[in-house]
């Protein structure tokens, strides 16, 4: 149908809203770097962390599932009455920054602050787990707190395992292992404990 033989409709008026009505667009999730193959790729890697990595995992690193896994943490922190969001991203902007200089120093090829955060954020998974179990059981008690180490040993091992594989220094696992260990350990205890609390 066309209105005085120049415009032509191309669609449903809500073709407008998408970039699907312009030829050669590509779709507006590809544009904004979000891939959720690659998001589910990397979330199956670090929950089956045994499982060999392959070292081109983090060639299209993102940010878009770590900020989700932050989000749901924060928000399951939030569920069991522990408002903790500036503290979770204070310590995730700091613990990114830490361990960026940090792998920087150590290797000798160096890694981008860009994928050490995607790393990091991808293996937050376990303690967001920990963080939805929060919203049902307390976690201050024995069950709490061995749920607690096992997700800080677990996103310690997932983590490592990636950067060592990514940065080829196995000879190093556990000089990396170490400060992330320290980093996750941050994150237990916001689950656990109600910072807020505790600093008034």
């Amino acid at each position: 149908m066309s209105f005085g033989g120049n415009i032509q409709t191309v669609g449903p008026w809500w073709t407008a809203f998408t970039t699907g009505a312009i030829e050669g667009e590509p779709p507006l999730l590809e544009e904004l770097g979000i891939n959720f193959n690659h998001i589910r790729i990397k979330s199956l890697t670090v929950l089956h962390p045994v499982r060999k990595i392959d070292e081109h995992i983090m060639d299209d690193a993102d940010l878009a599932g770590p900020i989700v896994f932050c989000f749901c943490f924060a928000l399951f922190l939030l569920f069991s009455g522990k408002p903790q969001f500036g503290y979770i991203y204070g310590v995730a902007l700091m613990g990114s920054v830490s361990i960026y200089v940090l792998l920087n120093l150590m290797s000798e090829s160096g890694i981008d602050a860009y994928r050490v955060a995607s790393v990091l954020g991808y293996c937050l998974l376990p303690m967001v787990g920990v963080g939805a179990i929060s919203v049902v059981f307390t976690l201050e008690g024995t069950i709490g707190y061995l749920l607690s180490l096992i997700s800080i040993l677990w996103c310690t091992y997932s983590a490592s395992g990636l950067f060592v594989t990514v940065l080829r220094m196995s000879d190093q696992r556990l000089l990396v292992a170490y400060p992330i260990g320290l980093l996750y350990g941050c994150f237990a205890l916001l689950s656990v404990f109600n910072v807020g609390v505790v600093l008034k």
